[in-house]
């Protein structure tokens, strides 16, 4: 039945954001230009509002060429679906603080019926990186693009570039699917995750590739029915579920699956992250499936100590219970010994971890496993030996 799920989801949403009989509205026809110096946020949001207004379902066409633009909340509800096809490159002004103070780069809220198509965001974050790194008084940096409460959403073909701090967040939302994304930026970007999808249901993330200076996709607490299948990861932090319990009372993650990818040079392969505090938080129901770690350091990895600087933690465990999770058919090369950790927590031990058909190697000779407060089970053959 889950292979089913994804088809037909993205058969209807082609069906919802079927663009015959739209009304179309030019960027440029509302005072944009093309010339990436002139400021084509009130053009935009001119052309949002007749869209939004519009009891046709509408397209904002922005043209080939550079618009500069500085933070826009697109707000809904709106009358009918829209779609904003992107042929040009979006561009932030220089000025790092013109988008750094904002929080959100480009934000839609309450928005049902959003198909996002093709083009470009170029967030141009490395002003923001070099005064984060050189520990100088910094805005706290821009998600490039935010949904929040929003619903039958598709993203497709869309670039990220550079981003000040995560590229692309999905907050509380229903039904999105994001498919055929690039997310760039530098390996040693701080914090620019490539999607977070938190407080969210029936999320797609497909046929994608990310290389950033974070996670590749991170997952936080209220998470459930996530698919993320066909990923290239890498250079980056992998993809992790977490870091979830830094509050006690917390949402739990669920249903989640994580197919085909192949993750190149990253830190983590697939992680779940958790602080070392009480929490009501959960983890249950996870497969990874058919993954390729290539000189991954840690290819599989649950940390239940998480604990920076040792502040508001120590001494502690965990108390995110994590449970029914699955590796299936996972191979490659570890860049380090130990290649698969599951170091759980001394209160609320893992439960119910699967491994199944795993080949990990380490400068070409069988890897080593390590586990703490872990229980689990072993069928077909695994490489490195299991430690459950």
């Amino acid at each position: 039945m889950a292979k089913l799920i994804i088809p037909l989801l993205l058969l209807f949403l082609l069906f919802v954001f079927s663009p015959s009989n739209a009304v179309s509205y030019n960027l440029v026809s509302f005072g944009a230009r093309p010339d990436g110096r002139a400021d084509a946020t009130k053009p935009f949001l001119r052309a949002w509002a007749s869209a939004c207004q519009s009891v046709r379902p509408s397209t904002i066409h922005v043209p080939r060429g550079r618009y500069l633009m500085k933070p826009a909340v697109f707000r809904g509800p709106c009358k009918s679906r829209i779609l904003i096809k992107i042929d040009g490159t979006i561009l932030a002004p220089n000025n790092y603080y013109a988008i750094g103070n904002a929080g959100n780069w480009l934000l839609f809220v309450q928005v049902t019926g959003l198909s996002v198509l093709g083009g470009t965001l170029d967030a141009r974050g490395a002003g923001f990186w070099a005064c984060r790194n050189a520990g100088r008084n910094c805005p706290a940096g821009a998600r490039t693009i935010t949904f929040n409460y929003a619903n039958n959403i598709l993203i497709s073909g869309l670039t990220s570039i550079n981003s000040q701090t995560t590229h692309v967040v999905v907050n509380r939302c229903n039904n999105v699917m994001v498919q055929k994304v690039q997310i760039l930026a530098p390996d040693q970007s701080p914090n620019t995750d490539g999607i977070h999808v938190q407080f969210s249901t029936g999320v797609t993330i497909r046929s994608s590739g990310i290389r950033t200076g974070d996670d590749c996709i991170s997952i936080g607490p209220g998470t459930s029915n996530l698919w993320i299948d066909h990923i290239a990861c890498g250079p980056g932090h992998g993809i992790s579920i977490g870091s979830l319990g830094k509050d006690l009372r917390e949402s739990g993650v669920q249903n989640v699956t994580v197919k085909n990818a192949v993750f190149t040079g990253t830190d983590n392969g697939v992680r779940i992250k958790t602080w070392a505090r009480p929490s009501s938080g959960y983890v249950r129901g996870v497969l990874y499936e058919n993954i390729i770690m290539k000189d991954v350091k840690n290819p599989i990895i649950i940390d239940q100590r998480y604990c920076p600087d040792n502040q508001g933690c120590s001494r502690q465990s965990s108390g995110i219970k994590i449970n029914q999770v699955a590796y299936k058919r996972i191979r490659g090369t570890s860049a380090t010994q130990v290649a698969v950790k599951f170091d759980c927590s001394s209160s609320n031990p893992c439960k119910g971890i699967r491994l199944h058909n795993i080949r990990l190697t380490y400068l070409n000779r069988p890897a080593q496993s390590s586990c703490t407060n872990a229980r689990g089970t072993t069928s077909g053959f695994v490489i490195p030996s299991s430690c459950l």
